[in-house]
């Protein structure tokens, strides 16, 4: 494993685990109006992501097959869409701010359904950064370190509000900090274990990268729909949402463009 991937698969973790470490700097819990602004400004980093970094280098990789180049992406996506929709439905997770729990029934905590909930949801995040490196590194379709990096900058930016909005609940729940950082920071141990098997898969699989990339955008935006967008959407201060997720949007296209 090169030190430019190891980098690169590590660097949304430090992300989270500096989000985490909120719980030692702030006392209070996170205000609703921030929390609806960190939302939106995740969701829009991980379409904008799913859009630049994921499924347009996945379509211009078959851009020699004409009109039949978009194929791959579309069977990828909805494939990576599919795969999130499984996991939801077979896997026993509790969504921050809720009370019932999703999936099949289960004797585990409350804690450990917290956690699986957050495995789910950071899952994706770890095999898009994965998967760009991989074909960054295979020298496929265009893709440059430099592109890889920015996803992997982009991703880490939008984990810091979220490690923050994992931390701070448990904290106000009667965790320790400690205990509380710790729960925060593994949320995100899974994205890069994520992304190094999505990287061994695609160095086996060359021909299936543009399936993958599309597959990891398909599971990114299912998280985008499925639970970030309700969860910034309802309620007070929607608005603060929307602009959070310009902001995000914006920032990862500019990012991702710049850097590419």
């Amino acid at each position: 494993m090169s030190l430019s991937l190891l980098i690169g698969l590590l660097i949304p973790l430090l992300g989270t685990m500096l989000g985490a470490a909120f719980v030692f700097l702030m006392k209070d819990g996170i205000s609703l109006r921030l929390q609806k602004a960190l939302l939106g400004f995740a969701s829009g980093v991980m379409v904008a992501a799913s859009v630049w970094s994921l499924l347009i280098p996945a379509i211009e990789m078959e851009e020699g097959r004409g009109a039949w180049a978009v194929l791959p992406a579309a069977v990828g996506f909805v494939l990576g869409m599919g795969f999130l929709l499984l996991i939801d439905e077979l896997t026993p997770h509790l969504h921050i701010g809720t009370d019932t729990p999703e999936g099949p029934r289960s004797r585990l905590s409350r804690t450990a359904m917290l956690t699986l909930a957050v495995t789910i949801h950071n899952l994706p995040e770890g095999m898009a950064v994965g998967v760009v490196f991989a074909g960054a590194e295979g020298g496929v379709g265009g893709l440059s370190l430099a592109a890889a990096l920015a996803v992997s900058i982009g991703i880490a930016i939008q984990n810091i509000p979220e490690g923050a909005i994992i931390s701070m609940p448990m904290r106000a729940a009667g965790n320790s900090k400690w205990r509380s950082f710790l729960i925060g920071s593994l949320s995100g141990a899974v994205e890069p274990l994520g992304g190094l098997a999505v990287v061994l898969l695609a160095s086996l699989m060359t021909p299936a990268l543009p399936y993958l990339l599309a597959f990891a955008a398909g599971a990114m935006l299912y998280v985008v729909v499925e639970e970030l967008i309700p969860e910034a959407s309802e309620g007070k201060h929607s608005n603060l949402s929307t602009i959070g997720f310009a902001i995000g949007f914006v920032m990862m296209m500019v990012l991702d463009v710049v850097m590419g």
